[in-house]
């Protein structure tokens, strides 16, 4: 079957390619024009001719747009049979892409091949030859990785871990995330292409399920580490210590029909005890008209430093999905909580590892 002639964007990125080689210590690199392949089943698209200290290789490049773990094992067939060795040559077989997830990377390292992506990271395995660059993702790529965990989209990533245990149809999963059938079906088929989900059954009937939900939490983390900090309101409540302020909040809350959901150290003591005390209350609500009378009742001043109860502010209420309610207070979900104490300060991240273990366990 005869192939497209690399597109523009393409061909820069094998030169982006040959470029990076260049700047190497005794390696040289060419393209090989009249050797780009004419046919979708050779393997390959572009043939460079590299020295390495004057010892010449072969690379086979084979380009893509995005890469992901299922699109690696579906390439291998193909690309292996490239990678010949004998006592007098050896071939590089190399990925080119615009973007590898992180998993692709992994894999194809893993299988002994290359890669290059155009935020300028590259790997090259060769006899006598290894050549490893890690430059940060590509902004396209960051940015596709921090849609997938926010949003309307996140709450289908949060229901699909606290129900990993089972199968979801399309429409399962959006009755319980809150979601349009159109939202939950983009995330399921994101999820596919990090081989996170396994899969059985095709059309109306097809399910999903979660076969992988330590390294999807894992990427969520990540993604809540690198974002900016949510807005946060400190108050100082003259009188009383945290077990005690937690009480009265929630008389002031429930008094004044605000949702809300206690998070951070204070929820994390309570579902898994880490701490000997703590010494502030944190609280995830909506900033309401309602919430400010009830911040009154409760005697709280604005303060910038010395603060024993914070407000973290949500955009919306389905923010407060998948709450708990421990004896008499709503508490965030278990996977909020961990996420939340990621950004925290102090002993925060211990406590996250811990309530991860204990409550999470994935």
């Amino acid at each position: 079957m005869q192939r497209s002639p690399l597109d523009p964007t393409e061909g820069h990125l094998v030169q982006e390619l040959v470029n990076v080689l260049r700047t190497l210590p005794d390696v040289d690199a060419q393209v090989v024009s009249e050797e780009v392949q004419q046919y979708s089943d050779a393997g390959y698209d572009v043939r460079i001719d590299v020295k390495v200290a004057e010892r010449p290789l072969t690379m086979f490049v084979a380009v893509k747009k995005t890469v992901y773990p299922r699109d690696v094992h579906q390439a291998l067939w193909r690309l292996k049979p490239l990678k010949r060795q004998d006592d007098t040559h050896n071939n590089i077989v190399l990925v080119a892409a615009a973007s590898l997830s992180p998993g692709a990377k992994e894999l194809l390292r893993a299988e002994g091949l290359g890669y290059f992506d155009s935020g300028g990271s590259l790997c090259v395995q060769a006899a006598g030859a290894y050549i490893f660059i890690d430059k940060p993702p590509p902004k396209a790529q960051v940015s596709a990785m921090r849609s997938l965990f926010t949003g309307r989209r996140a709450q289908a990533i949060h229901a699909l871990l606290i129900r990993r245990e089972h199968w979801l149809g399309v429409k399962e999963l959006a009755g319980i995330a809150h979601v349009s059938p159109a939202t939950a079906s983009e995330v399921l088929t994101e999820l596919e292409k990090f081989e996170w989900v396994e899969v059985r059954g095709q059309g109306p009937n097809k399910e999903r399920h979660l076969r992988d939900p330590r390294a999807l939490l894992d990427a969520w983390a990540a993604q809540v580490v690198a974002a900016r900090a949510p807005a946060m309101r400190r108050y100082f409540v003259p009188g009383l210590k945290a077990d005690a302020l937690v009480d009265r909040m929630v008389q002031a809350f429930e008094a004044g029909n605000v949702s809300y959901a206690v998070s951070h150290e204070a929820a994390a003591q309570r579902y898994a005890p880490y701490l000997s005390s703590v010494a502030q209350v944190r609280c995830r609500v909506m900033d309401a008209p309602e919430t400010n009378h009830a911040l009154a009742d409760l005697g709280a001043r604005t303060v910038s430093e010395g603060a024993n109860l914070v407000l973290i502010d949500l955009r919306s209420p389905e923010d407060l999905m998948f709450r708990e309610r421990v004896g008499h207070v709503w508490l965030a979900s278990p996977i909020h909580v961990y996420l939340d104490l990621l950004k925290g300060e102090g002993r925060a991240k211990e406590m996250a590892e811990h309530l991860r273990k204990e409550k999470i366990g994935c």
